[in-house]
Order: structure tokens, then C-alpha cells, then sequence
């Protein structure tokens, strides 16, 4: 494996600097991904550039209207550590979580998970049903941007030379959410479908508001508004929950590999779908 320069920047302008006046350069927070794409030959940048040691990269900031700020280079298992993020986004945390290992998740973070642009990334599916938006840091200034408009294909971004993503916003939980996800194997495997939902639910049980979103069925994560859309305005009936799974089938584009064919991943996107709605429904106090 060649040897890249590495920078270790003490500013998000200085990181911003070194990687907009290098093509070659890649930001690095986690690197559980990308350490592994360099050994392997898929990519071999001219240099690295370290966000760890920028203020604010690390840690988890309580908003003052209830959401949440995360840094960048937050590790996923200290996502877990805050009771307060955990309490508020059950299903996000969760899902990041998922990834890897426990060594592997110590490094990993979600905005690493998001910026390697898998369309089977555990934790994405989780923050696009969030409605979580990225602090997208570059030669123009920053910018706000939401999780979904990040991947753009699998392994590209929208993001542009120069840019990277400074933190993960979690906007004020005003419901419930959740995260599943089907694999092979019991553990460490890659998705072969997942989906997360958000809901807000008034106090006569009527869904008000949802978001829906599946991963690795198509060559990005999907939020599927129709989805949501078949929610607002029901008690969750099973008329409901129907209408929202075949939204959810619609939208698959999935390929057929080793993991699952194109038949099974769009059957399991609407089943998980439906299992989803179910827990975050529990998380609300609510019975479907």
C-alpha cells in the first residue's frame, strides 16, 4: 500500500485548505472504510487528512431546540453512551451500531458510513428517516444539507472538491423512530435490505407525520415520501400499513447478488418496513 501524505489540521479552514489545494486527498475521521479500500488497491490517495484533532469533530451537542450535533469523528459506540441522544433517536442509534464489530465501531463513525456512499450503509437509512442533515464544510464556507443528497451513486457523493462533512444534525424528536435491517448472518454482514421510519403520532393515536426510508435496494438510500404519505391521517390500520409497504416495494431498484435476488429484496423492504412502523409505534406508547 503506497504511503500517503497525512495532515493532521487544527481548523475546519485548514482542513478545507489542504484538501481543496489536493485532488488527491481524502478526509479521514473513522477510516474503517477507507484504510480498508486503500489496502485493497481501490483507491490510493496522495494524502490524508485527519479531522480528529478539530475542535468539535468529536463529541455529541445538545441543540438548544432539542436536537442534537454530531461531530464528524464521533465514534458510533459513544453514540450509545449519551442517554439523552439514545432516549431522543433509539433507531439511530441502533443502527449505528449495526456496523461492524465492537473494535470496528469504536473507529466508525456516521459520517463516514454516510461519505463511503454504500447504498447498504446501516446507519443512513436511520438519519434520512430522521430527517438529519449534514454540516458540509468547504472553500465556499459551510453549508446545510440534507442526508439524503449526500450519496449520489454507489461509493460518489455530492459532495464537492474541497468539501467534507463536519457533523450529522438530529433535529428536536417530536415522535419516535426505529431501524431494521435483514442480513445473512446473525452478525457482521452487510445489509441485504433495511429500513427506518420516524413518526409523530397526536394523542388520539393519528399518525401526523412519517418518514420512511429503505437501504440496499436501490444504488442509494431512499426516502420514500409515498410511504410516509399512506401514514398521515391513520390509526395504523392494516389498510394503512399495506398502502405504506406497497409504496415501499415501488420504489425498490435492487440488484440480485449472493445476498438476496431482486424478488426477496423487494418482498423484505415492505415486510421490514411494516416491523419498523410496529416498534417505533411501541416506542410511542402507541398499539398498531
Amino acid at each position: 500500500m503506497p504511503s500517503p501524505a497525512y495532515h493532521a489540521p487544527d481548523t475546519i479552514e485548514q482542513a478545507v485548505a489542504l484538501l481543496a489545494g489536493d485532488a488527491g486527498a481524502r478526509p479521514l475521521s473513522g477510516g474503517t472504510d477507507l484504510i480498508v479500500q486503500m489496502r485493497s488497491g481501490r483507491t490510493a490517495p496522495s494524502s490524508l487528512v485527519d479531522l480528529k484533532r478539530i475542535a468539535g469533530m468529536k463529541g455529541i451537542r445538545a441543540s438548544p431546540d432539542g436536537g442534537f450535533a454530531i461531530g464528524a469523528a464521533t465514534p458510533c459506540t459513544a453514540l450509545k453512551d449519551d442517554k439523552a441522544l439514545s432516549a431522543a433517536w433509539p433507531g439511530v442509534v441502533e443502527a449505528a451500531n449495526l456496523i461492524g464489530s465492537v473494535q470496528v465501531r469504536n473507529r466508525a463513525t456516521m459520517a463516514g458510513n454516510l461519505c463511503n456512499a454504500s447504498p447498504a450503509a446501516d446507519s443512513v437509512p436511520a438519519l434520512v428517516a430522521a430527517g438529519a442533515t449534514c454540516l458540509v464544510a468547504g472553500p465556499s464556507g459551510t453549508r446545510e444539507v440534507p442526508v439524503e443528497e449526500i450519496p449520489a451513486a454507489p461509493g460518489r457523493t455530492s459532495l464537492q472538491p474541497g468539501e467534507f462533512v463536519a457533523e450529522i444534525r438530529l433535529p428536536a424528536q417530536k415522535g419516535s423512530d426505529a431501524y431494521l435491517r435483514s442480513i445473512p448472518r446473525t452478525e457482521m454482514d452487510i445489509a441485504v435490505v433495511g429500513a427506518g421510519v420516524s413518526l409523530v403520532v397526536d394523542a388520539n393515536g393519528t399518525c401526523t407525520a412519517a418518514r420512511v426510508s429503505i437501504g440496499a435496494v436501490a444504488p442509494t438510500v431512499l426516502l420514500v415520501e409515498d410511504a410516509g404519505a399512506a401514514l398521515v391521517g391513520s390509526k395504523f390500520d392494516d389498510a394503512a400499513l399495506d398502502r405504506m409497504a406497497e409504496a415501499v416495494r415501488a420504489a425498490c431498484k435492487p440488484i440480485a447478488d449472493k445476498r438476496g435476488t431482486v424478488e426477496y429484496r423487494t418482498a423484505m423492504a415492505g415486510v421490514l418496513a411494516k416491523r419498523v412502523v410496529k416498534i417505533a409505534l411501541e416506542r410511542a406508547g402507541v398499539s398498531a
